[in-house]
């Protein structure tokens, strides 16, 4: 017969959810100076990511519950790291576009946030690592339609190609961060 402690302590949801609260105050701890909470910061990533996004497609992307979203990017906008502009054929339609702020934001918050990634996962073996984030992965992916706000990247908006480079707005955006983080380390 389990142990009452084992009915509680023992089931991967509960598990799940204690690793997620543990997850958000090493976050929270370790990035202070930036005042973004975790969904913040993806919600920026995001827009970075895909600009000219409306919030459902952001919502799609970070897997967020639509009807908190709204609070998200009034915060975001209140701090001047994303800006919301009219769709140019349909006026009631809002699209998000990460401003010069947000993208300084995400240059100088990447260390802290490999750190961050790096002291969640601390406690297990290189080995252990892979294999656990490959665990979630999956786990993720398989039960991602039971969530109450799945995930949805493919229902971003149709990449555009750049004429004469051939990459997409996101892989030139990728490759300007990656860029822009690489100076950084080496700057310091």
């Amino acid at each position: 017969m389990e142990s009452e402690d084992f009915r509680i302590y023992g089931k991967p949801g509960h598990l799940i959810r204690r690793l997620q609260q543990i997850s958000v105050a090493i976050f929270v701890a370790q990035s202070q100076k930036f005042r973004v909470t975790p969904v913040q910061y993806s919600a920026v990533l995001a827009t970075y990511f895909h600009p000219g996004i409306d919030q459902t497609t952001l919502c799609n992307i970070i897997a967020f519950d639509r009807s908190t979203i709204g609070d998200v990017v009034a915060r975001l906008r209140a701090k001047q790291l994303i800006k919301r502009v009219p769709a140019r054929t349909d006026k009631r339609r809002r699209l998000l576009y990460i401003t010069a702020r947000g993208r300084r934001l995400i240059r100088d918050i990447e260390p802290t946030i490999e750190l961050i990634q790096k002291s969640i996962l601390a406690p297990l073996r290189p080995n252990e690592r892979r294999l656990f984030i490959e665990m979630l992965k999956r786990l993720v992916l398989i039960n991602n339609k039971h969530s109450r706000a799945p995930q949805r990247p493919q229902n971003t908006r149709p990449r555009r190609r750049h004429s004469g480079s051939g990459m997409t707005k996101q892989a030139r955006n990728t490759v300007a961060l990656d860029r822009e983080i690489a100076k950084n380390r080496v700057a310091e």
